[in-house]
């Protein structure tokens, strides 16, 4: 979910990603973000326009992401939330005898098909944008539910329409685009007491409940998170007075804790505990119980079941009120591949190769998790890539095999993508090698 902000946070992204694209293509475009007007100034005379004409309730998302809770007079009680499609009218305008606007609409497409799905890395790079200050308390990045653009298939008719409530304005060449879905999430939430439990004088308010309002590496908002990260948790009322992170179905205390923060080194984590991709995490504060008072019954005038009895109780009382656990926070874990193997190579006498490639991460990958084999090819003539989907799975395990066909003999950078999340490739950072800053492992070769 996400703030009020979510929306123009879409929009300016956008026209980040569509800038940095047409810029190099077309030399001096420019995007903007006005209304088409007749008067020519709201539009660039070279470039594209985007504009937000239309925002719709997401028909699939809308059921479950309104929920609420009803209080037995009927009214809401608990945080609502709402699901968005945004539609785009993309307008292209310059010179028409030299085919400008043609020329940045086939930009703009290419661009979008390639970056169909706003990445959060996009959106953090947008929020910390100096040229949009006033999205600077925007927490889109932090959204599960991924923003997709597609393209609209509109008629000749509905883009007439569209176009009419501009008044006096010239058409321009224009496609739309729907982004979806955005998640805004209300402010208003009233407090909601805890069921009873059991009979005691210890209250526990349900403002107190520990709430998590985003995951990020110590190393920064926008570095990837692997097993040996330290993870700054975010939040309120945080601490406890046993304080405890769970992750998967373990739970580990962490190393620092405050009212608004807690840090958490995953190196504490048994690695059985954690997989790659999306991994859920929860603050859980246990509270200490002292035992009921019961009375022991010794001496001369007890029977030894009346002693007995007395033991029982003491031994077996619960040391711990239920605990307090906060809503659930995703955070994405990157594998690491650990190394790569080429087996059954085939076509040695030819152009291209097939072969099974080989890889081992650190971590458990799930017999049902997505996987996805990604080659760089390691040089700087016409250098090829490759994306290969590993066959299904029987069992989780840490070494995955992909076929692969009609490949080119060389060396390979490798990255292992599981559920979206990338493995992470290593620079050569030594000063006096001729590839420093590249990247440099972990790499296959295809001979």
């Amino acid at each position: 979910m996400s703030n009020y902000l979510a929306i123009p946070t879409v929009t300016a992204a956008l026209q980040r990603i569509l800038q940095e694209a047409i810029q190099i293509d077309i030399d001096g475009t420019r995007v903007t973000t006005n209304r088409p007007s007749s008067t020519g100034g709201a539009t660039p005379e070279r470039g594209v326009n985007l504009y937000l004409y239309q925002t719709t309730p997401n028909p699939m998302w809308q059921s479950n992401a309104d929920v609420r809770s009803r209080s037995p007079m009927g009214r809401d009680n608990k945080q609502s939330r709402t699901a968005w499609d945004l539609n785009y009218l993309i307008s292209f305008y310059g010179n028409d005898m030299e085919l400008e606007p043609q020329r940045i609409l086939g930009s703009v497409i290419r661009s979008l098909n390639d970056r169909s799905v706003l990445d959060k890395q996009s959106i953090a790079k947008t929020i910390a944008d100096e040229t949009f200050p006033y999205l600077v308390s925007s927490d889109l990045d932090q959204q599960v539910e991924q923003i997709i653009f597609t393209p609209l298939n509109l008629s000749l008719e509905d883009l007439s329409k569209i176009w009419s409530v501009f008044f006096q304005t010239p058409y321009a060449l224009s496609l739309a685009y729907k982004a979806s879905v955005v998640i805004v999430e209300g402010d208003a939430m009233t407090q909601k007491p805890l069921p009873v439990s059991s009979r005691s004088l210890v209250a526990l308010p349900f403002g107190y409940r520990p709430q998590i309002d985003r995951v990020l590496s110590q190393a920064g908002p926008t570095e990837p998170i692997v097993t040996d990260s330290t993870l700054m948790i975010q939040g309120k009322h945080l601490k406890g007075q046993l304080t405890l992170v769970r992750i998967g179905e373990v739970e580990v205390t962490p190393k620092k804790v405050s009212e608004n923060q807690i840090i958490l080194s995953l190196k504490s984590v048994p690695e059985d505990a954690l997989i790659p991709g999306v991994q859920s995490l929860q603050v859980i504060h246990q509270i200490p119980k002292k035992p009921r008072n019961v009375v022991p019954v010794y001496g001369a005038g007890a029977t030894e079941a009346e002693q007995m009895a007395t033991n029982s109780d003491n031994s077996s009382e619960d040391k711990s009120y239920p605990a307090l656990e906060s809503n659930a926070a995703p955070f994405i874990l990157r594998p690491t591949v650990v190394k790569g193997t080429v087996s059954k190579l085939q076509g040695r006498d030819e152009d291209v190769r097939s072969a099974k490639i080989k890889v081992r991460v650190n971590l458990k990958v799930g017999k049902k998790q997505r996987v996805v084999l990604l080659l760089n090819e390691k040089t700087l003539e016409n250098p090829r890539a490759y994306v290969f989907e590993a066959p299904p799975r029987r069992t989780d395990k840490t070494l995955v095999t992909i076929p692969v066909e009609k490949i080119k003999p060389g060396e390979y950078l490798v990255r292992l993508q599981v559920d979206g999340a990338s493995s992470i490739l290593t620079l050569d950072t030594d000063p006096n090698s001729k590839t420093f800053q590249w990247y440099k492992e972990p790499r296959i070769l295809v001979r």
